[in-house]
């Protein structure tokens, strides 16, 4: 977000509770000139689009009340909550074989269609829009990353800084476990050479013993 888009975000408190989720979540302001003269903000979040060119997700906020997707489908389309129109009253017809021609019955149809509910204040817009991006493609993305179908750049990110914690993690046991390691070997060439030297002194003890013996056996037979 260039300095002069950034300064426009300051001075009312719910705009910079705005742009400090923007800076939290990644987003990018990447409005023209021309779209703000419009009316229109555009934001580039930090996710590609399952479409086919692999670009960014594009959202933007349009002066006409307005959220749309810039970029994910072979055109743009409507991010707004959905509702019911206000009902609509036709007239009913019916085909008369006399007069060859439909006729009134008299009676209306009830007509009802779907729309997008407008969302006429803009920073209404700027807030429903962050809670959508957080709900559909932050969050939702992330679990088709078990799934397997994606790895999003902040979720590999921080996989990969878990990856170094833990390698440092077993790197430090190691140490540990090789510092152990040596001092048990010094311990054992320690024990070894105890045992070496008791055991050749012993053998001095059994031949001194030995040699005894055999001198008062002699003397014994001679006596």
């Amino acid at each position: 977000m260039n300095k002069l888009r950034e300064k426009w975000y300051l001075g009312d408190s719910r705009y910079e509770k705005v742009l400090e989720q923007m800076q939290l979540l990644g987003i990018q302001d990447v409005t023209t000139m021309r779209q703000h003269k419009n009316g229109t903000i555009v934001w580039k979040l930090p996710i590609k689009n399952n479409w086919k060119n692999g670009k960014l997700i594009e959202v933007a906020s349009m002066k006409t009340g307005y959220v749309r997707n810039q970029n994910s489908g072979y055109s743009n389309y409507q991010l707004n909550k959905r509702c019911d129109s206000e009902p609509q009253y036709y007239p009913e017809t019916k085909w008369c074989s006399d007069y060859d021609m439909s006729i009134n019955t008299g009676k209306y149809i009830k007509y009802t269609t779907r729309t997008c509910k407008l969302i006429p204040i803009e920073i209404d817009r700027l807030e429903y829009l962050i809670s959508y991006c957080l709900k559909n493609y932050y969050i939702k993305r992330a679990n088709e990353v078990a799934d397997g179908k994606l790895v999003s750049k902040w979720k590999l990110e921080r996989a990969v800084s878990s990856s170094s914690n833990d390698f440092n993690g077993h790197r430090d046991r190691i140490n540990d476990l090789e510092e152990k390691l040596e001092n048990m070997t010094e311990a054992r060439d320690c024990y070894k050479n105890s045992f070496d030297d008791l055991q050749d002194g012993g053998d001095y003890r059994i031949k001194d013993l030995e040699n005894k013996l055999d001198t008062i056996k002699r003397i014994a037979d001679h006596g």
